[in-house]
């Protein structure tokens, strides 16, 4: 696993807030001396998951034609960090965000080829989540907190920070007075360093929730 960080970019816009922390945890990565690359998401999906049991290729390979899987194993893989940078949609991660993190399922799954290296790649990595929205309301990014938080003991990744910046308008985010803009580029010269700890419980999970029966629908 190299000392890479990937910052992946669930906004559409370009030039938005979103935008803007991400630009901000990349300029902080980079200032650490860290190699990071900065992906948008549109760029790499076209499609949402399907039916894993009708969509795989012969082989069990993914059958979307789009440049979701170059991403997930060259660029997320064998990186050592990754921060996920979304506004908040309707008080969830943007639809982009959620494709990406749904998708990959499909690489997990136990029936996907090689699904235990996929899973022992994510172990340890070190996670952040950057944020931005229009409310001030402190609730309003608990569930996409919470969400990461269970994705990451899923894969058994470190979910090492949160960064929330509040902003309307195109740029709004750099005058909010808690300075999320510096917290993204701390968040980006700290991810690999930033000290973390978490108590876990972990249990084995089996490939199927409920034992065959020998009904089929």
């Amino acid at each position: 696993m190299s000392e890479k960080l990937l910052v992946l970019v669930g906004s559409p816009r370009r030039n938005g807030n979103t935008a803007t922390l991400a630009e901000a945890v990349r300029r902080g990565a980079e200032k650490a001396g860290i190699d990071v690359g900065l992906r948008f998401l549109d760029d790499h999906m076209t499609s949402f998951l399907r039916d894993c049991r009708t969509c795989r290729q012969a082989n069990g390979e993914c059958a979307i034609a789009d440049g979701y899987r170059a991403l997930f194993f060259e660029e997320l893989l064998p990186a050592r960090a990754v921060i996920f940078c979304s506004p908040i949609y309707w008080y969830g991660m943007s639809a982009q965000m959620k494709a990406f993190l749904d998708r990959s399922f499909c690489h997990y799954a136990a029936s996907a080829p090689d699904s235990h290296s996929v899973l022992q790649a994510m172990r340890g990595k070190r996670l952040g989540l950057v944020l931005a929205s229009e409310e001030t309301y402190p609730g309003a990014a608990l569930g996409i907190v919470h969400q990461m938080q269970e994705c990451s003991r899923y894969t058994q990744s470190d979910f090492v920070g949160v960064v929330r910046g509040i902003g309307n308008s195109r740029g709004d985010v750099c005058r909010d007075p808690a300075n999320p803009v510096q917290q993204a580029e701390h968040i980006g010269s700290e991810i690999l360093t930033r000290p973390y700890s978490d108590y876990r419980l972990d249990t084995e999970r089996a490939p199927v929730v409920w034992k065959e029966t020998g009904h089929t629908e």
